[in-house]
């Protein structure tokens, strides 16, 4: 059977808040996923990058120790993921763009997940890997250039900052 080509084959979902008071998103997002009240925004994109995280070194020059120095794990840092080229059928990402940005709701958090979608089996792209996000703010919005003769996405970038980043093992996947 020969491959189904899927232009967006990631599917980006936001959640509201965690609800596990401090569980991990990996270990609530099944649950919390079967909570149909709790999608805030979401959409479909074409590229994902920044699926980054960076743990920094420390260095610990001893006394009388002439081989080398010691290597200490120092704090971790997250790259910025941007998704690129996305379509929505609503414009709740520009939404929460928005509210984070003004007012009473500045800096509004969601939590997220990252579905990669394989081949489509049954009619329907079937998620083969998941990335979950943990307090997730958009830091960048840019909508695609508008023109009459052309045919744009409709949101060219979306640039997100987050503190966690979890891969989500499939369903009885290796």
């Amino acid at each position: 059977m020969a491959e189904v080509f899927i232009p967006f084959r990631f599917k980006v979902t936001l959640y509201s808040a965690d609800k596990a008071g401090g569980a991990t998103a990996a270990n609530t997002a099944a649950a919390q996923r079967q909570e149909s009240g709790d999608i805030l925004c979401g959409g479909y994109f074409s590229e994902v990058s920044g699926l980054e995280v960076s743990m920094a070194q420390k260095t610990i020059s001893e006394g009388g120790r002439n081989w080398g120095e010691l290597q200490r794990s120092g704090p971790t840092t997250f790259a910025t993921v941007i998704l690129k080229r996305g379509v929505t059928t609503v414009n709740d990402l520009w939404s929460w763009f928005d509210v984070s940005t003004r007012g009473a709701n500045y800096g509004y958090r969601l939590r997220g997940e990252i579905e990669v979608l394989g081949n489509v089996e049954g009619g329907e792209a079937v998620a083969v890997m998941t990335w979950s996000l943990s307090n997730v703010l958009p830091v960048k919005f840019k909508g695609p250039d508008l023109s009459s003769t052309a045919s744009q996405v409709a949101i060219e970038e979306l640039h997100l900052v987050h503190e966690g980043l979890e891969l989500q093992r499939p369903a009885g996947g290796a």
